[in-house]
């Protein structure tokens, strides 16, 4: 009877991981059905899975472009796959749960803290209604500003569903799009000097990598930075850094040949969206291998805790950088705005570090091995697939069954994350009050 009770416990990150995967498989089996497709036959397996993978982890790399080669209701999926990955599956049906007067359990409170790295169960159905409204409030608004775009140049039924489809795609950090009427995997290069097209996506791309306690915070205190969290002063600080150090190397040397409004929002535009959309307004393949080395970098770091995004997280450098500077110092702790961050936060971001260097680097090796594909390419892939991003220098579609089967479980583990897969297969910590004889260790 212990044994059986045993098994029926199930952990949070268990279900987390399990409801991806479900919605994953469900959202392939979708993409196979002839009508998914516009040509006859439909999608072959691997096609689907890997298109629903990106959807549902929010990533945005493609095997077929997405406007010429999936049907409206093909398109439809995705951009419900995006939503559901982007809010998290288990926010999703948590919402709707909430919805139909049904009690949410302690099991699902829980479920629902890890997936949106809530820093406790107190408040999260709360918490689960603030986010829904967030979603529809500026999805809704993001979609009214771009359909001003879209409805002119491709009529009011098409430019009001590429509006939505845009504005889903860029709030949740997914970067799908439907520019490829225009030319195959174009994405946004046909509005490199729109300022209504990339100040709306760029917005978005910010909003949703910003994560919803921060959202919370600026609903709670307003203009009263003093009274954020921790966490919010963190997330704002890198934000603005990684949006602005990038945009001027950008700036300066990658489009310097660009007339001046097309190099201020290219500049811009490049800086965030690696952080994890997966938009571009130029072609990559134009932009130098220091240009790519730096949004490789962009795409491992990501957004932020709680987000739509996808990497390491902002809070994630943050807190390595600050415990570099205790060491520095001296210092027994690190510490980050006037408060002390805990010796286990500064443990999950070493580990949180080396889990995506060692995938990235890994995944990358088999693909510069497996397909003879140049080094800075492989990387980039790989980079874009661990962070969700969905940026490519244009050699997914090419790449070979081994390669997009790495790219698909890279994908899959930047989205659920590293400590979820973790923690959820391996055995619960047993409270135990002996230690192992302690012995120095000499390091750097």
């Amino acid at each position: 009877m212990c044994w059986i009770k045993r098994r029926r416990h199930i952990s949070s990150f268990q279900i987390i991981i399990v409801s991806f995967l479900i919605a994953i498989i469900v959202g392939a089996l979708l993409l196979m059905l002839p009508i998914a497709t516009r040509g006859a036959g439909g999608a072959s397996f691997l096609d689907a899975l890997f298109t629903s993978t990106s959807a549902v982890c929010v990533t945005g790399l493609v095997v077929h472009d997405t406007a010429t080669y999936w049907s409206l209701f093909g398109q439809m999926v995705i951009l419900c796959l995006i939503q559901i990955g982007g809010l998290g599956v288990v926010t999703v049906a948590l919402t709707l749960v909430k919805f139909s007067g049904r009690k949410i359990g302690l099991t699902q409170r829980s479920a629902m803290q890890e997936a949106i790295a809530a820093p406790s169960v107190g408040g999260i159905i709360r918490m689960t209604g603030f986010i829904s409204r967030v979603v529809v409030i500026v999805e809704l608004l993001g979609a009214v500003s771009l359909a001003t775009q879209f409805c002119p140049e491709f009529g009011f039924l098409k430019g009001s569903w590429y509006a939505v489809f845009h504005s889903v795609s860029a709030f949740c950090n997914a970067g799908f799009d439907l520019i490829g009427v225009k030319g195959y995997y174009t994405s946004l290069t046909d509005y490199v000097d729109n300022p209504v097209i990339n100040i709306t996506v760029m917005l978005l791309i910010i909003m949703g990598g910003l994560g919803f306690f921060v959202w919370d915070d600026i609903r709670k205190n307003k203009w009263h930075i003093k009274k954020y969290r921790m966490q919010s002063k963190v997330v704002f600080t890198m934000t603005l850094l990684l949006i602005l150090m990038p945009a001027l190397y950008f700036y300066f040397q990658e489009f310097s040949q660009l007339p001046l409004k097309a190099r201020i929002f290219s500049s811009l535009f490049q800086s965030i969206t690696p952080r994890t959309a997966g938009f571009n307004t130029v072609s990559l393949p134009t932009i130098s291998e220091a240009g790519l080395m730096i949004m490789i970098v962009l795409m491992l770091i990501g957004g932020s805790p709680g987000s739509t995004a996808g990497g390491m997280k902002t809070t994630t450098i943050a807190v390595l950088f600050s415990n570099a500077l205790a060491v520095f110092r001296r210092n027994d702790q690190a510490h980050l705005y006037g408060r002390r961050i805990p010796d286990g936060a500064v443990k999950k971001a070493a580990t949180v570090f080396l889990l995506y260097m060692t995938l990235f680097l890994a995944g990358g090796f088999i693909i510069m091995v497996a397909d003879k594909i140049p080094m800075s390419a492989s990387f980039f892939e790989t980079a874009s697939a661990i962070a969700t991003v969905g940026l490519t220098v244009g050699i997914t579609p090419g790449l070979s069954m081994l390669s997009k089967v790495i790219l698909i479980i890279l994908m899959y583990f930047g989205r659920v994350g590293g400590l979820t897969l973790v923690f959820a297969t391996v055995s619960e910590k047993k409270s135990t009050n002996s230690k192992y004889p302690q012995e120095r260790i000499t390091v750097g």
